[in-house]
């Protein structure tokens, strides 16, 4: 590992002031799972690590509009026991308690979650982002493509965003919040990813002197929600795709609905087309059925993951069964 500086930040402004304006100066410390791995394999090189554990009002949990306010130093395991998430949102504690193992649930907190860099492995080999050769021409395309994405994949990305807590927080309609030079800015969650264009750019909307202080979780009073998850081994394993569902329901039919993928695009995949082939009528076999061959109408495999077509179409029909049943597994 490189040498780098060390910096314990008390507030948010001393975080940011600690930041820099470029990412190779200086990068956000929160439960260090994901970011400590990187800069071992030397794929990220900060001169300076900003610490934020001891900045308090971002470990709370409180009631805002409604619904909860999770600040970003939560860990994952913390937030699934939390009762509040116990009671109102189990979609999004299966997904937690689907998510690595025991020990990283006790240490990765929920914003370094959503911040956590794709598990390409052209990228954690050292490749760049884009995975791109000497000639620029694409790694992925005629490499090992096995887990790569099947939406959203027209180029240059085919990095799959690798949360499996986000799809969940974007079915729900959470937003996030960030903190900067500017004060406080927010957005929808599903905004805060994006597809690089270049090798300069991030996958997440968020500058190098910024931090995610808290995610906000509207009411989910009426909704219905499930979450459904395929790996290959049930042990810790990175998943070949993941569903999630919130669903409004008028008596046996479904009012309304959210549909979102993982795993399977460089940003957490809202399906429109799934949610508006289960809207109006109800749930059962042929109707959630119906609803994954929508949601991959548009899939384009690559060499390699045509197998990730079929496995998205049966998560997001296992999803909405669980939603229908009021249960978070199918």
């Amino acid at each position: 590992m490189r040498p780098f500086e060390y910096a314990s930040a008390r507030s948010r402004q001393q975080a940011v002031s600690l930041l820099g304006t470029s990412w190779d100066q200086a990068e956000v410390l929160a439960g260090g799972s994901d970011l400590l791995a990187l800069m071992k394999d030397d794929v990220v090189r900060p001169r300076r690590l900003v610490s934020i554990k001891e900045i308090p009002d971002l470990r709370e949990v409180r009631a805002a509009e409604g619904g909860l306010s999770i600040g970003a130093l939560l860990t994952l395991a913390e937030l699934s026991d939390h009762p509040q998430v116990r009671q109102k949102y189990p979609a999004l504690r299966q997904a937690i308690d689907d998510a690595a193992s025991p020990q990283i649930r006790n240490v990765a907190t929920l914003g370094g979650n959503l911040c956590q860099r794709p598990r390409c492995w052209y990228f954690r080999g050292g490749h760049g982002l884009l995975a791109r050769g000497p000639a620029g021409a694409s790694l992925v395309l005629n490499g090992d493509n096995r887990y790569h994405a099947i939406l959203g994949n027209q180029g240059p990305a085919y990095f799959v965003s690798p949360s499996t807590i986000a799809p969940v927080l974007i079915a729900y309609g959470a937003r996030v919040r960030l903190y900067g030079p500017r004060g406080e800015r927010q957005m929808p969650l599903e905004k805060f990813f994006r597809v690089p264009q270049s090798d300069g750019e991030r996958e997440h909307d968020l500058q190098p002197n910024e931090i995610v202080t808290e995610i906000v979780l509207p009411a989910a009073e009426g909704t219905r929600g499930g979450n459904y998850e395929v790996r290959q081994k049930e042990a810790f394993d990175w998943p070949y795709a993941t569903a999630s569902a919130v669903l409004r329901m008028s008596g046996a039919t479904v009012e309304s609905a959210r549909i979102v993928l993982g795993h399977v695009a460089p940003v957490p995949w809202v399906s429109g087309e799934a949610a508006q082939a289960i809207t109006g009528k109800p749930v059962n076999e042929q109707t959630a059925a119906a609803a994954g061959q929508a949601a991959v109408a548009g899939a384009r495999p690559l060499s390699r993951n045509k197998h990730k077509v079929q496995l998205a179409r049966v998560a997001v029909a296992r999803a909405l069964l669980a939603a229908a049943r009021g249960t978070a597994r199918a």
